[in-house]
């Protein structure tokens, strides 16, 4: 007779884009967007990963970002807005996943080679306390912020390459 550990199912491991997407969809008062991209996971990566130079790119409200300190795949990261406000970020930041929180937002990127390109995914939103209870309200609004953000990217990525 077989052990209970012989016996238990396997669960396959969620990919980096649907890891994200479980994040963002549990996370009240988020934004997240997916699509695929007509280009290599390495290109797309390579520009996504570029976090100074694409994130005011992509998030107007984001005036600067600046990586002041990385360990590994550990990052420090202070953003500072278009009316000055300003925010220290952590982040992860690997191969197809960053993940990045301040004190109030809390947002992420990911990206998995597909036979017909790069599905890539943004996620961001708000952390603020009884945001749960907006959550039904806030979402809605919230849900073209991610794609929009995409578009740009995608822009950023035909432009480099046109």
């Amino acid at each position: 007779m077989g052990t209970l550990k012989d016996s238990w199912p396997v669960v396959a491991e969620l990919d980096a884009v649907r890891r994200l997407r479980v994040i963002a969809r549990s996370t009240a008062g988020t934004s997240f967007a997916e699509c695929v991209v007509d280009a290599p996971f390495d290109r797309v990566w390579g520009v996504v990963s570029d976090l100074e130079n694409q994130l005011p790119l992509m998030i107007t409200d984001i005036a600067s970002f600046t990586v002041t300190s990385s360990v590994g795949e550990r990052l420090e990261a202070r953003a500072r807005s278009p009316l000055g406000l300003r925010a220290r970020f952590d982040i992860v930041l690997r191969p197809g996943w960053c993940l990045m929180q301040s004190r109030f937002v809390l947002g992420g990127m990911a990206a998995v080679a597909e036979p017909d390109g790069t599905r890539l995914a943004f996620f961001g939103g708000l952390r603020l306390p009884g945001l749960r209870l907006a959550d039904p309200v806030l979402r809605p609004l919230m849900a073209p912020l991610g794609a929009r953000a995409l578009r740009r990217l995608a822009a950023r990525l035909d432009a480099l390459d046109g």
